[in-house]
C-alpha cells in the first residue's frame, strides 16, 4: 500500500492542506472539511474578517459551542449527507421483514 494513500489533500477556505488519513476515514474526514470550510466561510463573510487564523479559532468555538449546546446534530445534518445511511438501513429493514415473514410462529 502506499504512503500517498494515508493522505487526502483538502482545501479550506481557499487553501491546500494534505492530511494523514486512513483510507476507511477519508468520507469521515472529508465531511469535517465541509463542515470546517462552510463554517469558516460563513464567519469571514459576517465578520468581514478575512485573517485565516483568526477566522479558524471563531470558527472553532462555534462548533464547540454547537456541539456542547446540543446543536451539532442539527448542524451537521445540514452538511452531510445521511441519504445513502438512510438507504441502506431501509434495504436492511426491508430484507429483516423479508426473513422474518417466511418464519412460522412459536407456538408459546
Amino acid at each position: 500500500m502506499s504512503t500517498e494513500q494515508n493522505f487526502l489533500d483538502v482545501k479550506i477556505m481557499g487553501r491546500e492542506y494534505r492530511i494523514a488519513c486512513a483510507p476507511e476515514e477519508r468520507t469521515a474526514l472529508q465531511s469535517a472539511v465541509e463542515l470546517v470550510d462552510a463554517k469558516m466561510r460563513d464567519i469571514a463573510q459576517r465578520t468581514k474578517n478575512t485573517i485565516a487564523e483568526r477566522v479558524a479559532v471563531m470558527a472553532a468555538l462555534n462548533i464547540a459551542h454547537e456541539h456542547l449546546s446540543g446543536q451539532s446534530g442539527r448542524a451537521l445534518e445540514e452538511t452531510v449527507d445521511t441519504s445513502d445511511a438512510k438507504r441502506r438501513i431501509g434495504d436492511m429493514g426491508a430484507r429483516l421483514d423479508g426473513v422474518l415473514t417466511t418464519q412460522q410462529p412459536l407456538g408459546l
